[in-house]
């Protein structure tokens, strides 16, 4: 859904983004802004500003920033259309009523529908495990040491050891029977009818990141078979893109976390203050997961069970996270088998030793594969060697390969020119990746031409934006068209439009961008950090080159496109004929 842009405006104009932002982070005014620590990652000094003036947020640590609806998007992950129906809520401002059409209307009533009933179920549950017949399964949860607060914000529940109450009770409330089968509530046979999914369980409601309740799983009370039972795949519950405990794990704002294999792992660390703990759902955890937690965090440690299927899981879970492009560290809980023990028969402390000794998932990796070899014998010896040369081949990038190749080598006794021979050769055989090469002398690479033409371009939209009236002089020399890169290109031309209206209105063009990570692009476009210049001279010459450059830039640019585009030449005829003038101009501050 897409609102007009008047209408988003409005909404964001009502919303004064030091307020928002303030209900989330501690703020204190320094000169024309705020600062605080960044909610986005780890800091001990504040780096993350607030502009009342831009109505712009940005982070010089991170290069997080936005405006008022990328906050929300970022932080509570919101789309950008959940963003905006959120902050008219908190302004006051009346939305039009979304247009569906017929086919998509049905679909998101069904949705709707699912969601009820859903939470209907888990109302019932809740207070059957505090009724007298839920005696069983609300001591079972004590005995578990879990305190009366931990059962109500997880919501556990409780169901009968009778087959079809749920259905009863969700039928009396005038839900129908396809309906309820499809919420995974229920099955049906010939020999029974109408049936309860669950029963004589301890219930969790597993709910999504917007705290709605999307399936549940149930711990059976006693021998029964299976001992955990979860919800079937519905319209809205997706194992393999959900984790349980998320809804409440990502405001934990550690910028890591937890993931484990149970409910009970997620609930007993929360309560012990680990708020960052997920779990997969009763599947093996998938990329689909992974990527959902790269949205909060970059590191996630694997709280596996200590035993043979917990290993393997964890090694599994490594190269998912690999993938992704998340750090993954293993916790060791021995001689406890699970996080859930541990912190009970060790306590808290220990436990968050154990998260600070995490092992590094590489050298985790290398460690259970020595697990195969007889380091005593130099033939199994030497296949163990050769098994790290090819996993060190997994780093397409060389420094990190190298960094872990000095590791590795250090750790099990090998020459790091030795090993560095048995990856450059296995790499070489298979094509896995070039050899490394080493630079003949201390000089790094330098920086992209194109780097520094889009700094060009970023340094002169901040200008604009700081100092407007320089706008009158630049645009003579400067257009839209000079801007090469195309999300570049359409900040300007609204930024452009703005200021030959006498205004000046950043957040309003953040605005435009629907993506979260092009309005993240477009926020940094207006905090370019400026070099320190010492009066007004230095700014002068400052600016005169900045113009010239991206003059350059753009008659360089437009000079290679002749022949194949035919605006390219009106561009280079412009583009001389400015240069040559920009040679004997002199731009003023006064």
């Amino acid at each position: 859904m897409y609102y007009p842009e008047e209408l988003v405006e409005e909404v964001r104009m009502k919303n004064d983004i030091v307020d928002v932002i303030s209900g989330y982070v501690k703020l204190q005014k320094k000169g024309a802004s705020y600062f605080g620590l960044c909610p986005f990652h780890n800091e001990k000094s504040p780096s993350f500003s607030v502009s009342p003036g831009k109505q712009m947020y940005y982070c010089f640590g991170c290069g997080a920033g936005g405006n008022v609806f990328t906050f929300l998007q970022q932080y509570e992950n919101y789309t950008f259309p959940e963003a905006v129906q959120n902050l008219a809520q908190r302004a006051g401002v009346n939305l039009p009523e979304i247009e569906y059409s017929e086919e998509v209307r049905k679909k998101e009533n069904r949705r709707t529908k699912l969601l009820e009933v859903n939470k209907e179920a888990a109302r019932y549950f809740y207070y059957q495990l505090r009724a007298p017949h839920g005696e069983k399964g609300y001591q079972y949860l004590k005995n578990r040491k879990l305190s009366d607060d931990t059962l109500k914000k997880f919501g556990l529940g409780y169901a009968n050891k009778t087959s079809n109450d749920l259905v009863q009770y969700l039928k009396k409330k005038g839900y129908t029977d396809d309906l309820i089968q499809e919420a995974g509530l229920a099955s049906f046979d010939e020999r029974y009818g109408m049936h309860d999914k669950f029963w004589n369980r301890v219930m969790f409601p597993i709910q999504d990141i917007n705290h709605r309740v999307i399936g549940f799983g149930g711990r059976v009370m006693g021998d029964g078979t299976p001992k955990y039972l979860n919800s079937p795949e519905t319209p809205i519950f997706d194992k393999s893109r959900n984790l349980y405990g998320l809804n409440f794990a990502r405001s934990s704002r550690k910028n890591q976390f937890i993931l484990c294999e149970g409910y009970m792992d997620v609930i007993t660390m929360h309560q012990a203050g680990f708020t960052q703990a997920v779990a997969s759902l009763g599947t093996a955890f998938t990329p689909g997961q992974a990527s959902l937690l790269k949205r909060y965090a970059q590191e996630v440690l694997l709280a596996y069970d200590s035993d043979g299927a917990g290993v393997k899981a964890a090694l599994r879970a490594i190269g998912i996270l690999r993938e992704v492009g998340l750090t993954g560290k293993v916790i060791n809980f021995e001689p406890c088998k699970d996080p859930d023990e541990f912190i009970k028969e060790k306590g808290t402390e220990a436990f968050q030793q154990r998260l600070d000794e995490a092992e590094n998932s590489f050298f985790f990796e290398i460690r259970i594969l020595q697990r195969d070899y007889d380091m005593k014998d130099p033939e199994s010896k030497t296949r163990f060697y050769r098994e790290i040369a090819k996993k060190l081949c997994d780093f397409p990038e060389e420094v990190e390969r190298e960094n872990y190749l000095q590791a590795i080598a250090e750790k099990y006794y090998i020459s790091a020119d030795q090993l560095r021979k048995l990856v450059v050769g296995f790499a070489s055989q298979t094509g896995l990746m070039k050899p490394v090469e080493r630079p003949k002398s201390g000089i790094q690479s330098k920086t992209k031409p194109e780097d520094g033409v889009k700094r060009t371009q970023r340094l002169l939209i901040t200008w604009l934006t700081d100092r407007p009236s320089i706008y009158k002089q630049v645009k003579k020399y400067i257009t839209v068209q000079d801007f090469t890169d195309p999300l570049y290109a359409k900040v300007a031309g609204r930024l452009f439009e703005d200021l030959d209206k006498g205004e000046v209105n950043p957040a309003g063009i953040i605005s435009l961008f629907t993506d979260e990570e092009e309005q993240k692009t477009a926020a940094a476009l207006f905090n370019t950090k400026l070099e320190a210049l010492s009066g007004k001279a230095e700014e002068e010459k400052a600016l005169h080159d900045i113009v010239l450059n991206m003059k350059k830039n753009s008659y360089e640019y437009y000079s290679k496109k002749l022949g194949a585009d035919v605006d390219a030449l009106n561009q280079v005829i412009e583009g001389k004929k400015a240069l040559q003038e920009l040679e004997k101009t002199h731009f003023s501050l006064d």
